[in-house]
């Protein structure tokens, strides 16, 4: 630690890692102090040189003789002297909280743009900016942001809030943090300052913002390359205001991160990789596929969103792994069957974009673990995974062999299992969200008398959903159970069919029947990928696919004794109506 000087206020400094790194100035806001970047810093300061300050009349900064001495021209001279300070050309800036609302101001005066090489603003937009939104923004949109921002008048309050932080309001922002953000008190946040530094901090409320409110600079455009990241769970800043940011900014690249308002407590790995990934863009290196999506633009709403399909060789699979390659997503595209996912992968790259071919059993546990790293080392970690591959096994239950049960739930339940395990991980450890759709059928809530290990597995499946989607909520990966009813695949024909003795001959044409019935429903898998693409848009919980499907559901929700009639229907052509996926 040492100290700055800046006009009659003394900056408490500090700085991390070797001084010769590019360097990264963290900012922090309202009431903390520099302390609230401890974890973040710590991860950064192998690669930068790490500065932060506590902001004047925080932590162990002196306040300014005049309480009105927190204007941005006083906050603009506290920067300046730490930038002189460290004694580097240029920093890349993050902003958190005021720290951030301060950087948006300050980054429209030539002495401070220079001295910037990039904006990282998380939790505080600029007042200029918000002022236009709150003019030009719909009614809805504003009247949520000044719900959250309901704080802003009472601290123009005289005594009052003084008051307040003297009695309460240390109790209720520590339940805030723990409500809000997710977080609890540790050892250096909230400061032992504290109280102090929530009622000299009032003074940048007071100062700043009534008057910036009235008179808005007319462009307030912000030159410099930013990083916007959004705490999806932010109670104090909504997303519509942070979306009309992009108008100011240029050269912008918005990313999400499934956290409160004080992500860099709660998520100090993923918001370390951020801050990392896009200084070190800056600086040269090529963009992360995270960066590239996060660009403003983009030529479709998946565009560089990198989605893996199994059983994507054929039916739903390949439709799923085509639609989301016609919106602009890159696709890897698995299946038992090699020849069949080069054959889907290469039918994208020449239409649309970017497919690759692997081949995997999903029922096998190592494979699927090599699948995964593979998919991780080579192209990244997948945005949305699509657990489609499956197969049936037709017949009565006393005829179902145990073979017959094993290979239906290793390749139903277990491959849906495997590919939930290893690519959630893989999404909840870089932190950014994802979504995981697995497809199950009507047949997860209609019970058969011809489908007992397919019924079963189907029904795991939307109940594994369920439970995923419950514990996945708060990484922001979303969990979606698809379920059609007939579709027109040629899963009726590859089923395996079993019963009382018939003959390789009467198989064969129990199949061909079946294989004709679902044709007949003339239900194309492309419909079914076009549910899939809105469920994932959506994040729809469960999706029951066209009439049959609809129908099915409803009544195992409102009537189900009558499904269980229906069940004790038979015969080859309820065989064929109940297969309905590939």
């Amino acid at each position: 630690m040492r100290w700055v000087i800046s006009g009659d206020v003394r900056l408490a400094l500090s700085e991390e890692g070797d001084p010769a790194a590019p360097t990264v100035l963290l900012v922090h806001g309202y009431p903390d102090t520099h302390r609230v970047w401890d974890e973040v810093a710590g991860l950064l300061a192998d690669r930068f040189h790490v500065v932060r300050y506590d902001v004047r009349g925080a932590g162990r900064s002196s306040a300014p003789r005049d309480g009105r001495d927190y204007t941005y021209d006083h906050l603009a001279a506290d920067m300046a002297a730490v930038l002189d300070a460290v004694g580097k050309p240029r920093a890349h800036l993050v902003g958190h909280d005021w720290g951030s609302v301060q950087a948006w101001e300050l980054l429209g005066r030539p002495e401070i743009r220079e001295r910037i090489a990039s904006f990282t603003s998380f939790g505080g937009p600029g007042m200029d900016q918000a002022a236009h939104f709150m003019r030009d923004g719909s009614r809805s949109e504003v009247a949520g942001q000044l719900l959250r921002s309901w704080y802003i008048g009472a601290f123009q309050l005289p005594v009052v809030p003084e008051l307040a932080w003297r009695t309460v309001m240390p109790r209720v922002l520590a339940r805030t943090m723990r409500v809000s953000g997710g977080i609890t008190p540790r050892p250096g946040h909230p400061a032992e300052t504290l109280v102090k530094d929530g009622v000299n901090g009032l003074a940048l409320y007071r100062s700043n913002m009534l008057t910036t409110r009235r008179t808005p600079r007319p462009e307030p455009i912000v030159e410099t390359p930013v990083q916007l990241i959004e705490p999806t769970r932010d109670s104090f800043v909504s997303p519509g205001l942070l979306a009309s940011l992009r108008r100011w900014a240029p050269a912008m690249w918005h990313r999400r991160i499934p956290a409160g308002h004080w992500a860099q407590r709660s998520h100090p790995g993923t918001l370390a990789r951020m801050i990392t990934e896009f200084a070190e863009h800056v600086e040269g290196a090529p963009p992360s596929r995270e960066l590239r999506r996060a660009r403003t633009g983009g030529h479709g709403p998946y565009a560089d969103r990198l989605v893996v399909v199994t059983g994507a060789g054929s039916g739903i699979g390949r439709a799923t792994a085509r639609a989301f390659a016609a919106h602009g997503a890159e696709v890897v595209c698995s299946d038992i069957d090699l020849a069949a996912a080069r054959r889907t992968a290469d039918g994208i790259s020449g239409t649309w974009g970017t497919a690759h071919a692997y081949r995997v059993d999903v029922a096998d546990a190592a494979e699927m673990e090599r699948f995964a790293r593979t998919v991780r080392d080579e192209h990244g970690v997948p945005d949305i995974v699509v657990n489609n591959a499956g197969i049936a096994v037709a017949g009565p239950f006393l005829d179902h062999s145990v073979e017959d049960w094993r290979r239906t739930l290793d390749v139903n339940l277990w491959g849906v299992i495997h590919g939930c395990r290893l690519f959630a991980s893989q999404m909840a450890e870089r932190g950014e969200g994802g979504h995981i759709v697995n497809v199950a059928s009507l047949a997860a809530f209609a019970p058969s008398r011809s489908l007992p290990a397919y019924s079963v597995s189907k029904a795991a499946v939307k109940m594994l959903s369920d439970c995923l989607r419950a514990e996945l909520a708060g990484d922001g990966i979303g969990v979606t159970a698809i379920c059609p009813g007939f579709v027109s695949t040629a899963i009726a024909g590859n089923a395996t069919y079993v019963g009382g003795g018939t003959s390789p001959e009467a198989r064969a044409g129990a199949a061909a029947g079946a294989q004709a019935a679902l044709t007949r429903r003339a239900y194309p898998p492309e419909r079914v990928a076009a549910h899939i693409l809105r469920a994932v848009h959506r994040n729809q919980p469960v999706v029951a696919v066209n009439a049959e499907g609809k129908i099915g559901y409803a009544l195992s929700r409102i009537s189900p004794a009558v499904l269980r009639r229906l069940a004790r229907l038979s015969g080859a052509g309820e065989i064929s109506r109940l297969l309905n996926k590939d």
